[in-house]
């Protein structure tokens, strides 16, 4: 390349003087002297002396400029034909060469002109004007070709001057076009490779993948390109080539001049140079292509990592908060869940991470030019996953041991109320006589074996053990228990010392102070399970943490152990009331949260213009009928039940008077229960959006918002079976008719409640079932009816075919109708009632017994003229509607007198 592009550029080429050449005033024929000496030939022309000046130094600087530097420096041999020409031509023609010729010249042959006097005066001229032509080399004045023959060779003559050297004057002038057009061809072709090669070297890397890939594509686009000039070029070159060799190759026996052969060694020379350029250039792109290479897979690694490692930040962050260890088997147990969904959650960034690392791993042992860079995020990427993945057991080492701690817990207190039970339910008269005293030794001997269960038995090897996670809260719940199982085995101990006395010797009888045997508890069976009373409800009353009051009656239970068995039986029923009103007080306080994170978290959203996009157009407008009378429930609950119950916890016996007290507010449930089939029906339509699952997102909760909607037809149905299990401890006792009262009072509401499901889902009435009257019952039944008009075939029929007819009995109307149940998009089935139906209760009247049958009774319209015989599923709920009737009409002819 450096050769080509320092070699001295020639003045003058031939497509410069193209014109001049084809007049062919001189000629380089290729012929050499003997000694090798190049000779230009100047054939006859006839306007010689016209010809300018600059075009005949062009042509002869030419010429002389063809052969090598070193047939140039043997000196040029000039034959000059003037065979037909005068002295005069000879004359100018040699004082032209010998003022002009640029090169060295070694002689001079002048073709003298052929005729007699032209001859003689040119011998005379020669010898006077010889001085004048001012050349130091001879001037040989020849009469013919045959004396030229004497000085060169015939083979380096050509035909003209009797030689035998073949020479085509276009042919040659074609050849130096060429030969010159394909040097130019490769030295621009080095000049582009050159500049190609200086911009890659200055190039600088991206930082990006984007540009990194145009830059490569770039780049490789210019490679491409130039690597087709380098294949034309050399399919020029190697196409003159064949064009020069043409004549040795058409015929064997001839032979190329030497100026042609110099013009074969000048194309082989110009392709061996351009050969060399094409492979320095190719190993210096095979570097650069590489780096570039390397460079895109540097920048893809790079952005690969800062994705993976956020994600994995994210990972560790979201590890890091879940730093509870839980204070109860359920909460434990659901951490476990999350804690396995982290884990589920974790495994495909940790192995895009592994992937990653082993993938720079990789470019490392290929020889990538950035090690320094690539390494380090190798070793950051595998830190990572192994902090996960030990942090990962190290939170399932610690919530195990957790589960497990509060399991024992649990089973130790589960133990206690077992053992309490067990206690209260030794009846006090059947221990008095020895075979009773002994019987109660047996079952609390039988007992105490189980205490191994709870594995408490020794509280500074359990604190040892669970070290580790106790916090102070875990701490003092365990102290609390541990404390409550050293009260319930001192109450055993000091129970069998009484009955060892009592089974030693024979006492005189005592009269008995238990309970009456009908509201005494049930025996334990002997799995020791809890209070049958308590399994048959939904809920399971945990010990929780108690008022003053309640613990101190903890203690006199534990004092008063012994003898006094009436006061031990006494105190175990306040401490079953400190569960139930503890379990009431918490639960409530659960339920105001809940609806306050879905009034807060949900309904106030709606409202929130940043999440507006969110809401889908079914749902625009329509919160009061998703959430319905939500707010005003919860205000009730959070400023008045709410503390009007937690005041109870001294005083369990102001328990009923709060539901009694509140009975008319606790009617707005029946709003909302009401309104439920329309909430559900807008949830199944709009459920899916993406609102509601931002909503819960940033709530955290587990379940969707159906669920927690779902939670006041839940709570109200839970009082009653509170105030049930209050009702069986209370049984013979003060407060037992408020109780009584209180519980009556839940049941009504829970069944108006129902009754107004059901009544809002009738179908074709054209009234409006508002002014009927206060809804009293509702329920199913077989009618036949009876019309005195009717044909008599269809009385039979109707006699013998009832029809099964839904009936709502209101204060001021009868409604038959028929229900009918129907499947809500793939959702449980949905009843309505369709009218058929209606009598005034002013104009009916009742038969109470139908012969035949104690389930049915009739009702009579107008005199008799409809009757209506009505079937039910059983006679109580017979009586039960017959009673309400009958109140209905008995009020009525009250309000008339």
């Amino acid at each position: 390349t450096d050769e080509i592009m320092q070699q001295e550029i020639r003045p003058l080429v031939a497509v410069d003087i193209i014109e001049q050449l084809h007049r062919q005033f001189a000629i380089l024929s290729g012929g050499r002297g003997k000694d090798g000496a190049p000779i230009i030939t100047f054939p006859e022309f006839a306007g010689f002396s016209e010809i300018p000046d600059d075009d005949f130094l062009n042509v002869v600087t030419y010429l002389t400029s063809i052969p090598s530097l070193e047939a140039a420096s043997i000196g040029f041999i000039i034959i000059i034909d003037r065979r037909r020409d005068k002295w005069s031509a000879v004359k100018a023609s040699l004082t032209r060469i010998a003022g002009a010729f640029p090169g060295n010249l070694q002689l001079v042959f002048v073709l003298r002109p052929s005729r007699f006097i032209q001859r003689a005066i040119a011998d005379i001229g020669i010898k006077l004007y010889r001085d004048d032509f001012k050349m130091k080399v001879p001037i040989i004045m020849l009469n013919s070709v045959s004396d030229l023959h004497g000085y060169i060779d015939k083979s380096q003559l050509t035909r003209e001057l009797g030689g035998t050297l073949e020479y085509g004057h276009s042919q040659w002038i074609h050849h130096r076009t060429a030969i010159e057009n394909f040097a130019m061809t490769v030295k621009t072709t080095a000049q582009m490779l050159q500049t190609f090669g200086t911009d890659l070297a200055e190039t600088e890397l991206p930082n990006d993948v984007q540009c990194t890939e145009e830059l490569l594509s770039s780049h490789t686009d210019h490679h491409s390109k130039l690597k087709d000039e380098l294949k034309l070029a050399v399919k020029q070159g190697a196409t003159l080539l064949t064009c020069i060799r043409e004549p040795v190759t058409r015929s064997a026996n001839s032979k190329l001049s030497p100026d042609e052969l110099e013009n074969v060694a000048t194309v082989e020379r110009l392709l061996a140079q351009l050969d060399e350029t094409e492979k320095a250039f190719d190993q210096f792109w095979t570097k650069h292509h590489l780096k570039l290479e390397q460079c895109l897979q540097l920048r893809h690694f790079e952005h690969d990592f800062r994705e993976v490692k956020l994600t994995l930040d994210n990972l560790m962050e979201t590890q890091a908060g879940f730093a509870d260890i839980g204070d109860s088997v359920t909460r434990v147990e659901n951490l476990l869940k999350e804690q396995k969904h982290l884990e589920e959650k974790g495994q495909e960034p940790l192995e895009k991470a592994q992937s990653l690392a082993l993938h720079g791993e990789q470019l490392i042992q290929n020889n990538h030019y950035a090690v320094d860079s690539i390494r380090p995020k190798c070793v950051e990427l595998r830190r990572i996953c192994d902090d996960f993945t030990n942090e990962t057991k190290k939170k399932y080492d610690i919530l195990g041991k957790s589960l497990e701690l509060h399991k024992q817990l649990d089973k130790a207190s589960q133990w206690c109320e077992a053992g309490i039970y067990l206690l209260a339910s030794q009846a006090v008269d059947k221990c008095q006589s020895q075979e009773g005293a002994e019987t109660a030794l047996v079952e609390i001997e039988k007992f105490l074996v189980t205490a191994k269960e709870h594995q408490l038995s020794n509280p500074k090897e359990f604190y040892n053990q669970f070290d580790m996670i106790l916090t102070p809260e875990i701490k003092a719940n365990a102290q609390r228990i541990v404390q409550k199982l050293e009260d319930v085995q001192e109450m055993f101990d000091k129970r069998q010392v009484s009955l060892k006395k009592l089974a030693a010797k024979q006492t005189r009888p005592v009269q008995p102070v238990a309970p009456h045997p009908e509201s005494s508890p049930k025996r334990a069976s002997p799995k020791i399970t809890r209070p049958a009373a308590q399994e048959n409800t939904s809920y399971h009353f945990q010990v929780r943490r108690r008022g003053p009051a309640a613990q101190n009656g903890h203690h006199a239970l534990v004092r008063a152990q012994g003898d006094k068995s009436s006061g031990l039986l006494e105190t175990c029923k306040a401490h079953t009331q400190d569960h139930i009103i503890n379990e009431l007080i918490e639960t409530e306080r659960v339920y105001v949260e809940e609806l306050q994170s879905i009034i807060e978290g949900y309904a106030s959203e709606m409202d929130n213009p940043n999440l507006v996009h969110l809401i889908p157009s079914a749902l625009q407008n329509k919160k009061e009928i998703l959430f319905g009378n939500l707010p005003e429930i919860y205000y009730f609950h959070n400023r008045i039940f709410l503390k009007e119950i937690e005041n109870c916890i001294e005083n369990p016996e102001l328990l009923a008077r709060c539901f009694l007290k509140r009975k008319e507010d606790l009617q707005i449930y029946e709003k909302y229960c009401q309104n439920k089939p329309r909430s559900e029906a807008l949830w199944r339509q709009c459920g899916d959006s993406i609102f509601f699952q931002e909503c819960q997102r940033k709530l955290d909760h587990k379940l969707s918002l159906d669920a927690y909607l779902l939670k006041p037809v839940q709570r109200i149905t839970k009082y009653q079976l509170l105030l049930k299990e209050m009702l069986k401890c209370s049984k013979n006792s003060e407060g037992t008719a408020e109780l009584e009262e209180a519980l009556a009072t839940m049941l009504d509401i829970i069944k108006s409640v129902n009754d107004s499901m059901h009544q809002i889902a009738i179908t074709g009435y054209e009234g409006d079932v508002s002014e009927l009257g206060k809804l009293l019952m509702q329920g199913s039944f077989n009618v036949w009816t009876d019309h005195k008009k009717g044909h008599n075939k269809v009385k039979d029929l109707a006699r013998f075919k009832p029809m099964q007819r839904h009936l709502f009995l209101y204060t001021k109307m009868l409604l038959f109708c028929k229900k009918r149940e129907e499947n809500t998009d793939g959702h449980e089935k949905t009843a309505s009632y369709s009218f058929k139906n209606s009598l005034k209760m002013s104009t009916v009247g009742i038969t109470e017994n139908v012969k035949g049958d104690n389930k049915k009774f009739e009702i009579w319209y107008n005199g008799r003229e409809e009757v209506y015989i009505i079937q039910a599923s059983s006679v109580e709920l017979k009586n039960t509607w017959i009673s309400e009737i009958r109140k209905v009409l008995t009020g009525q002819l009250e309000a008339c007198r």
